[in-house]
């Protein structure tokens, strides 16, 4: 939900809550920014009586010249220096009360005297009866945090093995109990459909073993290709089809209740879905969907989401395109080429017949649409790129494979004052030396702002040095962001998110099995991904500049400390990204006054 301050003195603040984040804007007078060298943010929790100054991460070198790992700060000493700030710490379905005091004079010798500008705001319930939930787990083994509370280790090296659960728990937040709760959802004569990529984490397997035991109908559709091969790197086995069967068979799931996805073997059945269909007349009811692998490390390593719809039509449109992948549809690896060719291609007929997709924004209906792949053209993916190159103001997207050639020859002649555009990626966006096209550059030119999964290697003022999800084994492929989700004016009155399991390439597109929900002008669906797109883009762009800074042997000091003066306000000129994103906030629709 969104909110605002009553105006004080001129400035107001205002907040988007997700639920377990809150972004915050301050839109500072003239006469408040004179001087200003930040806020003191305190918080007040009246559920749990608790009422302290929030801390900090940056210092004024003044008053601790030397800042270590073990520094801690709050920032009614050391403000924040910035007209947006986040709250990653909030619990869901609370109300809390901000209040942001302004700090002006010298770091020795701070003014408490302009007035404070108070908030009050309340986070999303995790668990409710509406149309949606949604459920991050928190995706940031490269984090200070974890390296704190467990010391940069493997969970499986933690001790005693409370600890090494309490490690999984902290990672995955509430991602694992919200599946589980999906499928407990289902009582004595429903069923279950699901179909999954990778089906190897064990809990949701026993989970589903249980539901059977209890009367539920479990049927499953999990990749089974044949793809072992051997390259420059030695022989590769079937992959996800031995771990896949290898789980079904410890968790001692019928045969009956599963099919292997065999058809198709340069494709991949990259679904990741339940549906819930109500008692013995079968009444499709509600769906899982969403990023995240049934594994250890899309739990706990890599960033995901799940989502949790209640609309029977969207769960009839799952079921239907669950019947028909049951069938095993497409080519198969003995097909000569004719047959093979007629295969696929009437396939991708019967895909497109469950849910005709819409070919421009202007043709995407209020609420939500189900799509489904392979496809047979590559107009989907161009709705997409159109929904990031022609938002009215900005555009967030995570990417786990690049910046496709689609994206970048439409947003390449985006000039500086068009709509925003942010981007989360697993990898730098740089040349590839093996590669004969050009490389294209996208960046603040074109008014486009880029994170990547990067973490700290070497040790740096206050910052220890972290792990990664590859380090600590939790993933073998995709290290960091793995989630595949689009926001268009996400802040706006009549916001867009698409999420799902596609990767927005031509291959999730024309090739895979892949599922994606369109939901538009629903403000709460919006804000909760914008606000966790925030905690992520947030968290990496720190470590995306360090890392490109890496060869510099000494950073910009106004970088890492405070500045003594209001100079930092510099960056919130007129035309700089920073007042371009706080003008998205101070700008948004639906703000409320508590």
């Amino acid at each position: 939900m969104r909110f605002k301050s009553k105006v004080v003195s001129g400035s107001q603040v205002f907040a988007v809550a997700g639920v377990n984040t809150i972004s915050f804007a301050i839109k500072a007078s003239p006469a408040l920014k004179k001087g200003l060298l930040g806020f003191a943010v305190h918080r007040k929790d009246p559920t749990e009586n608790q009422q302290f100054f929030m801390y900090g991460f940056k210092v004024f070198k003044d008053i601790i010249p030397v800042p270590d790992e073990k520094t801690k700060v709050s920032t009614f000493e050391h403000p924040v220096q910035s007209f947006s700030w986040d709250d990653f710490t909030a619990k869901p379905d609370r109300a809390y009360e901000y209040t942001f005091h302004p700090i002006k004079g010298t770091p020795k010798n701070l003014d408490r005297s302009p007035k404070p500008i108070p908030i009050k705001v309340r986070t999303e319930p995790l668990y409710s009866n509406l149309e949606h939930d949604i459920f991050f787990n928190r995706g940031v083994a490269s984090s200070q945090a974890y390296r704190r509370e467990f010391g940069n280790k493997k969970p499986d090296d933690l001790t005693p093995p409370a600890r090494k659960e309490r490690a999984l728990q902290w990672l995955s937040r509430d991602l694992d109990d919200a599946l589980l709760k999906f499928i407990r959802n289902a009582r004595k004569d429903d069923t279950l459909l699901g179909c999954f990529y990778e089906f190897r984490f064990r809990p949701a397997a026993d989970e589903l073993k249980d539901a059977i035991t209890r009367g539920v109908k479990v049927r499953l559709i999990v990749d089974g290709k044949v793809n072992e091969h051997t390259d420059k790197d030695g022989f590769h086995e079937s992959f996800p089809r031995l771990e896949n069967v290898e789980m079904l068979k410890a968790a001692k799931i019928p045969s009956t209740a599963y099919t292997l996805r065999e058809a198709r073997r340069d494709a991949i059945q990259h679904n990741k879905f339940l549906v819930l269909l109500r008692g013995k007349t079968q009444k499709p009811k509600e769906v899982w969907t969403g990023s995240t692998n049934l594994s250890v490390g899309g739990i706990t390593g890599q960033t995901n989401v799940g989502h949790w719809i209640r609309n029977e039509t969207i769960a009839g449109r799952f079921r239907a395109y669950w019947e028909l992948l049951e069938k095993d549809p497409g080519g198969r690896h003995d097909d000569d080429a004719t047959t093979k060719r007629k295969r696929n291609a009437d396939f991708r007929k019967d895909v497109e017949a469950i849910q005709v997709a819409p070919d421009t924004v202007t043709k995407v209906p209020k609420g939500v649409t189900a799509l489904f792949s392979p496809r047979s053209g590559e107009e989907l993916l161009n709705l997409y790129i159109d929904m990031v190159d022609n938002a009215e103001d900005s555009a967030a997207i995570t990417l786990a494979f690049g910046i496709g050639e689609g994206f970048k020859k439409a947003i390449v002649d985006n000039p500086p004052s068009g709509n925003l555009i942010f981007m989360l990626l697993e990898k730098k966006d740089k040349p590839n030396k093996n590669s004969t096209k050009p490389f294209v550059a996208i960046n603040s030119k074109q008014n486009v702002y880029k994170a990547w999964g990067a973490f700290v290697r070497d040790p740096v003022y206050q910052w220890a040095r972290e792990t990664n999800a590859r380090i600590l084994e939790l993933n073998r492929h995709v290290a960091y962001i793995h989630s595949k989700f689009l926001l268009r004016d996400p802040l706006g009155s009549d916001p867009i998110v698409v999420t799902g399991s596609a990767n927005f390439s031509v291959a999730s597109t024309k090739e895979n099995d892949e599922n994606m929900l369109i939901i538009r002008g629903d403000q709460r669906v919006a804000d909760i991904y914008f606000t966790e797109f925030n905690r992520l883009f947030n968290h990496y762009y720190f470590r995306s500049v360090l890392e490109d800074r890496k060869d510099d042997p000494d950073p910009e000091e106004d970088s890492l400390f405070l500045a003594k003066t209001d100079k930092w306000q510099a960056k919130y000129k007129a035309g700089k990204l920073k007042a371009k994103r706080l003008k998205i906030y101070t700008d948004m629709a639906g703000a409320v006054v508590l």
